[in-house]
């Protein structure tokens, strides 16, 4: 009989995040260059502020939770336009590179630990690191991305396998 070994939730994060930004890679790599400044409706991002701000999702993260606190009432959420599609590329490398790095190196004590959202003095709500991470930046993420893939489609863009099939591909046939 052998003895499974065991793996870490962290462990199993770091590898969630491999696959998602390989998934993230794919979708990225099928915005059109000569469509960042097209929006569905006037009250959503532009395709390049939506592509910049997923690219730079994991980075920006790893930046807030390294502290023990984060004061919202200090951040500027408007989102800006990339000026091509490479700084969106490159935004992106650079935020995986990063983030991955935190993420393996994060111990099991600092992923425990309470991290605090504030509004200026105000406490908004203090949760385990490794929940903020979980939620802020990974589920964040996915959120994005999945308003992404609405954006191609409404573009006629065809959209690559994420989980499964696609109406356009289909990794099984």
């Amino acid at each position: 009989m052998t003895t499974a070994t065991l793996i870490s939730p962290l462990q199993l994060m770091i590898r969630e995040f491999r696959e998602e930004s390989a998934a993230t890679k794919r979708i990225l790599e099928r915005v059109p260059a000569d469509k960042l400044t097209w929006k569905p409706h006037p009250k959503s991002m532009s395709l390049g502020q939506l592509t910049l701000h997923i690219g730079r999702i994991p980075n920006r993260i790893t930046g807030l939770v390294q502290a023990d606190h984060f004061d919202v009432s200090q951040a500027n959420f408007n989102p800006p336009d990339p000026t091509s599609l490479e700084e969106v590329h490159a935004a992106f490398a650079e935020s995986v590179r990063t983030a991955e790095a935190y993420l393996a190196n994060l111990t099991e004590e600092s992923a425990s630990e309470n991290w605090r959202l504030m509004v200026g003095p105000k406490e908004a709500f203090a949760k385990p690191r490794v929940a903020v991470i979980r939620t802020m930046m990974m589920n964040h993420w996915y959120h994005h991305r999945g308003q992404l893939t609405v954006y191609l489609r409404l573009l006629d863009v065809p959209l690559p396998v994420i989980y499964g099939r696609t109406a356009d591909e289909n990794p099984f046939a």
